[in-house]
């Protein structure tokens, strides 16, 4: 195992890598760690990955009608 390898400390599957900052000297430094553990098996299962979510569109100006979908998708 390399250091970029993650291990989850209980059932030993591998996670993804996460990156946290703590101050030091007035700077902020990141710190690497282990993600949380996606097995479903395990102790510290902590769920699916939440989906980000998409910004909403912005409203078109009043007295204008939105573009029809065929027309925005064939530009």
């Amino acid at each position: 195992m390399t250091s970029q390898d993650q291990a989850c400390p209980v059932c030993g599957q591998p996670v993804e890598s996460v990156v946290h900052r703590h101050k030091t000297l007035g700077a902020w430094v990141p710190v690497w760690g282990p993600g949380p553990c996606r097995n479903p098996a395990c102790a510290e299962y902590s769920g699916p990955p939440i989906p980000q979510e998409q910004p909403p569109q912005p409203a078109p100006p009043p007295g204008e009608s939105p573009p029809p979908e065929s027309a925005a998708k064939s530009s």
